[in-house]
């Protein structure tokens, strides 16, 4: 009896793990592709919807002033299409020394892969270790799901691009100094869980203000 109840549970193990494990990324579709709502009729749809051109104006984009990379994202949101694809991309334009900075995707994993310049990446796990490394073309990397990562462009006479993929046709993005310093949260908590005056934080609430 006991092997039984043991066998029983293992058994309920394995289902619970492979349901958590399926429902980890974006559900499954009964379909080949979901329809817009606002399109009535399946025989409208043609080979437009499954097409994203949003990349073409970063073919000229113009770099000056800016110190932070520009993200140019083709998620579901940009290109509907995606839905239920569990699959989006993301196209990243570093200014020389620019910086993407530090950041977390809650829904996905994140490949990058160099396509021009060098970049050096880092991701921080969830033991605080950080790990750190120099990429040039054509190198991939992995962020992992959820935890906090950045890249530098390490050269200052010249840009850097790189692809971000996901598993996920929504991965979401939060930005740990506009998320920290942008939310609302009282300087006077957010002084005390950094160790330091309000003055300061007062200072980086401002920096991080969202712009009207």
């Amino acid at each position: 009896m006991e092997k039984l109840y043991t066998s029983i549970a293992f058994t309920i193990i394995i289902a619970l793990s492979n349901s958590f494990l399926g429902n980890a990324g974006d559900p499954d579709i009964l379909k080949d592709y979901l329809i817009p709502t606002d399109i009535a009729n399946p025989a409208n749809i043609t080979s437009q919807y499954f097409t994203y051109t949003g990349f073409r104006e970063l073919v000229n984009v113009n770099l000056t002033g800016q110190t932070t990379a520009i993200v140019t994202k083709a998620s579901m949101k940009e290109f509907p299409a995606l839905e239920g694809q569990g699959v989006s991309v993301a196209a990243l334009i570093y200014p020389p020394s620019g910086i993407n900075p530090p950041h977390v995707h809650p829904r996905a994993a994140e490949l990058l892969i160099v396509i021009q310049g060098v970049l050096e990446i880092g991701f921080v796990d969830s033991t605080n270790k950080l790990f750190t490394q120099t990429l040039q073309v054509p190198d991939m990397f992995i962020f992992p799901k959820g935890l906090v990562h950045f890249q530098v462009n390490t050269r200052s006479d010249y840009p850097a691009y790189a692809l971000g993929m996901f598993g996920s046709a929504n991965a979401g993005t939060g930005s740990l100094p506009a998320n920290v310093f942008g939310s609302g949260i009282s300087a006077e908590i957010l002084a005390k869980a950094f160790k330091t005056d309000a003055e300061t934080i007062s200072k980086l609430i401002a920096a991080n203000k969202p712009s009207t």
